[in-house]
């Protein structure tokens, strides 16, 4: 897999942790459901900027964020 599969992976699975649906976290960190859709399913090459709003609303920092999706290899 590559690293925007390993990352919509990665987003998902932390999410689900939190309890909350799409649509309630998309909504929660201002993004729209089906992008954030898309991003968990690995098609979209997703910004910097929206990559910080996902971290910020998983409480994680980008780099742990990006260093959990790294350990899908």
């Amino acid at each position: 897999m590559n690293l925007q599969m390993n990352l919509g992976i990665a987003i998902k699975e932390l999410r689900n942790q939190t309890g909350l649906s799409q649509e309630k976290f998309a909504l929660s960190i201002g993004i729209d459901r089906t992008y954030l859709a898309s991003v968990e399913a690995g098609k979209r090459n997703i910004s910097l900027m929206n990559i910080e709003k996902i971290a910020t609303g998983l409480n994680k920092s980008v780099s742990e964020l990006l260093a959990y999706a790294e350990s899908y290899k």
